[in-house]
């Protein structure tokens, strides 16, 4: 393999797998930089495509899109987990990759997933991986009732789990999964969720981003408040456990790190190879976004600084908003601490995300107030 030496510079052609927002605001990062960059995704009117300088529309596995990419590119990173991992390995023949293929092989498969934490020491809530329907039983024993059945591949944003309290829910909604492997979770009784972005470098060097408390709605984050509502000791063992993920998985790029807290106690949640919805605060309430710490992370430059500017709260746009003749933007836009961010999707779709605004003020009470209220009217 032949590669450019680090640290990649400006002038260079950074890739990126996906096209979503996460790949758009990775781009309009790399190219407020300096960097050309290049998108592999099968979408014609992509997000991310939009701003690139060049958009590849094909699949993931398409070996001569691959293989462009991979010859035009210094550097290739990726914006969600689903890409094939085959992929990666595909394209580190022709250039660098970050995250490599084994971390994402990891955290793409929730059953991987579940059994890597365990295995390495990290608490989660009780869990039990189903292959097939004569699995549940025994399962269903170990976790307890009720519990979540979640597909161990491409499930996201609620998608792809079900609530279930008996045998005959749990195995009605395997079938309804199409008999594809599950991860089976017990409940826990849930005090918050919070998470940690953070971006780890090839030598090991990590930046932390304060930690995030999570609010959903279906399945879908709505409201991340930053800096989580947490005791300190607490959030400091959040860092030092996303740290110790990071590290274990020897991962190179920015991830984030989703947990429960349940009885004063973190449980490891989630792991995300990729920037986070929840780390969306940081485009204007730090010194340094996760976005410009993926492209930083990626070209082999120094960490940027991660020092939260202001307590703020973030709000998730999704499609449902756009019934009605669509949000009101000028009330939104009529706060001088309001930053809004539209991801330049054509079509609006209930559950979809089409957006998030961030509100800062030095008052985090004053902060969510302003969010849900403005939330609210939209």
């Amino acid at each position: 393999m032949s590669t450019k030496p680090l640290p990649i510079l400006p002038g260079a052609t950074l890739g990126i797998l996906g096209g979503g927002q996460l790949g758009r605001m990775f781009t309009i990062a790399a190219r407020t930089m300096g960097y050309r960059v290049m998108v592999l995704d099968p979408d014609g009117a992509s997000p991310a495509g939009q701003m690139a300088d060049v958009h590849l529309q094909a699949d993931y596995a398409d070996h001569a899109a691959l293989k462009q990419l991979g010859t035009a590119c210094a550097a290739v990173t990726t914006e969600f987990e689903n890409v094939p991992a085959a992929s990666l390995i595909e394209l580190a023949s022709y250039c660098r990759v970050s995250p490599g293929a084994a971390a994402v092989a990891i955290v793409q498969d929730r059953s991987h997933e579940k059994s890597w934490l365990a295995d390495n020491g990290f608490a989660t809530a009780p869990f039990a991986l189903v292959y097939s329907e004569g699995d549940l039983d025994a399962a269903l024993a170990d976790t307890g009732t009720p519990a979540l059945l979640k597909v161990s591949r491409f499930g996201y944003d609620g998608k792809g789990q079900a609530r279930v309290g008996t045998l005959e829910e749990a195995r009605a909604a395997f079938r309804e999964f199409g008999g594809q492997p599950c991860v089976l979770e017990g409940f826990v009784e849930l005090e918050r969720e919070v998470s940690v972005v953070l971006a780890r470098d090839d030598a090991g060097e990590c930046a932390l981003f304060p930690l995030a408390e999570n609010r959903h709605d279906n399945g879908i984050l709505d409201v991340s408040i930053v800096p989580a509502r947490v005791p300190d000791s607490l959030a400091a063992q959040a860092r030092d456990t996303a740290r110790a993920v990071a590290d274990r998985l020897g991962y190179v790029g920015v991830m984030a790190v989703e947990f429960f807290v349940a009885g004063g106690r973190l449980m490891v949640n989630e792991i995300a190879p990729r920037p986070h919805n929840s780390g969306h605060y940081t485009l204007d309430a730090c010194v340094t976004d996760q976005f410009e710490q993926q492209v930083r992370a990626l070209c082999g430059l120094p960490l940027g600084d991660p020092r939260l500017l202001s307590p703020v709260v973030m709000v998730n746009l999704l499609g449902d908003r756009w019934r009605n003749g669509g949000p009101h933007w000028g009330a939104l836009l009529a706060h001088p601490a309001i930053k809004l961010h539209l991801y330049g999707k054509q079509a609006a779709r209930p559950g979809r995300k089409m957006g998030h605004f961030n509100v800062l003020d030095a008052d985090p009470a004053a902060a969510l107030q302003l969010a849900e209220r403005l939330r609210d009217a939209l």
